[in-house]
């Protein structure tokens, strides 16, 4: 005869949920708490900043645009309060996106998803989702009633008015999503009057139907089925790692209150749990949480919350349900100290990397000049033989000048005897040298002719073009090849 299962540490046997559910409508109970609170706060945070940074205006001058972030595709910059980037410095994106992944690591090595329940702008977004429905059509026990009532005219009128701001609020979320690639107000104006381009109204209808949809209506699905997080952060945490935790040390057996007191009494095991599935009801996933850590769960502490004031109805201490590790569950019950290790090997390497990186980006930022030089040796002919025995080489520069005034620069080859250097269309000071303009936060591409005059080089030299700012003596260089027979 076969040996009987063991019986599950939470309470419940992992047949219980078959592989493939049909889903289920949820109704998240509206909740009061600590949680709740925070999550309160970071939504009007996040969303402030999100829908009202276009408008925000920061002064670069009278060469430049003047709203504080903007993505200005036309011109191929982008702008961050006092930084603009060009398209030949992607790597300040590249080490902004490795510093948010380095972050996400992180936060999850300390608190699990924390990210997920706080932060992530579908748990945001859907948040900002439930609190309209439930001003309009009622808490968890409206809401069923309502949907399992007929269509009369109240209830359609209900769910039109909730709907209806739904929309507003995916219209406002694409809305601001444009202003971040053009000045706000004047594009706010163009949209309201219909001379805005055609793709601006593409995207703001885009992002109002994914908003729409995904927070509408996808809801948890999102979190279960298409976010990949919850994968990639269960190989990435560790036993050390704080998750949302039911402490079923203290919580089993579950009981009603006047069932477990009388166990007490009776000095037999009884648990603080007095199984009101009030944790399950506020869930905005449906995770019930004595079941374990498990996919769906986003970490976003409202059973906490929920718990929390259950205790305090019946008189027994907060934490049934906490930021804890199972590791910790397991030690209370044998009889050994709780381990709380925020400061570990991964926590701190992730710390430390995430110090590099941002170093590495302040001090490449402090450190970045405000002209840039390249140069590109023409392919055919590499060179060219004069009458008087010279040769001559031809050469595409490509200056761009990130000041926001006109620069003049003096342009010289180093590495030849005596070397003639002649921009095509360009201008020659009283020194013979071959001044270069630039517009103000321009690139200017040219053509230059260096003439070996003296050396008679034979071979392959290396040279180096040196351009000269006229007004600061700023330079900037770069290595080329003088070619000759």
């Amino acid at each position: 005869m076969a040996d009987a299962p063991l019986p599950h540490p939470y309470g419940a046997s992992a047949d219980d949920a078959p592989l493939y559910a049909p889903r289920k409508q949820i109704y998240p109970q509206a909740v009061k708490g600590r949680y709740r609170t925070i999550k309160w706060i970071v939504l009007a945070v996040t969303l402030g900043i999100y829908y009202f940074l276009p408008f925000i205006r920061w002064d670069r001058g009278p060469n430049a645009p003047d709203q504080a972030i903007l993505v200005d595709l036309a011109n191929s910059r982008f702008y961050f309060l006092f930084i603009e980037i060009w398209p030949q410095e992607v790597y300040y994106l590249t080490g902004l996106l490795v510093l948010a992944a380095l972050i996400l690591f992180l936060m999850n090595a300390v608190a699990g998803r924390i990210w997920c329940g706080y932060l992530c702008p579908q748990t945001v977004w859907t948040d900002l989702f439930y609190a309209v429905e439930r001003w309009v059509e009622g808490d968890r026990r409206e809401r069923i009633r309502h949907d399992k009532e007929k269509l009369t005219l109240p209830v359609f009128a209900r769910k039109g008015l909730k709907h209806f701001i739904w929309i507003m609020i995916a219209w406002w979320t694409g809305g601001a999503w444009v202003l971040y690639f053009a000045d706000a107000p004047t594009l706010v104006y163009e949209l309201a009057t219909f001379q805005a381009s055609y793709i601006a109204y593409l995207w703001i209808g885009i992002l109002t139907v994914t908003t729409y949809t995904l927070a509408g209506f996808m809801r948890e699905q999102v979190c279960t089925y298409m976010c990949p997080w919850p994968r990639i952060q269960a190989a990435l945490t560790d036993e050390y790692a704080l998750n949302v935790t039911y402490r079923y040390d203290r919580g089993e057996p579950r009981g009603s209150v006047k069932k477990n007191e009388a166990l007490k009494l009776q000095g037999l095991p009884a648990g603080d749990c007095i199984d009101c599935n009030q944790c399950v009801v506020v869930c905005p996933t449906g995770v019930d949480i004595r079941k374990g850590l498990q996919l769906d769960c986003i970490q976003c502490g409202l059973c906490m919350d929920a718990c929390d004031s259950v205790m305090d109805k019946i008189g027994r201490p907060q934490g049934l349900i906490a930021y804890d590790t199972d590791m910790n569950v397991q030690a209370r019950i044998e009889g050994r100290p709780e381990v709380r290790r925020i400061l570990r090997p991964r926590t701190l390497f992730y710390a430390g990397l995430i110090a590099l990186v941002g170093a590495i980006m302040i001090t490449s930022l402090a450190m970045r000049q405000s002209l840039y030089l390249s140069v590109m040796h023409d392919r055919n002919p590499l060179f060219v033989r004069l009458s008087d025995g010279s040769i001559r080489n031809g050469f595409t520069i490509r200056v761009a000048n990130k000041n926001l005034d006109e620069r003049r620069y003096a342009l010289m080859v180093e590495g030849l005897g005596e070397a003639k250097v002649e921009l095509v269309g360009g201008e020659i000071d009283q020194q013979g040298r071959s001044i270069v303009t630039v517009g103000p936060d321009q690139t200017l591409e040219a053509r230059v002719l260096v003439t070996d005059t003296a050396s008679m080089a034979e071979d392959s030299t290396s040279v180096r073009f040196v351009l000269t700012d006229l007004a600061t003596g700023d330079t900037a260089s770069t290595s080329d090849h003088f070619k000759a027979p």
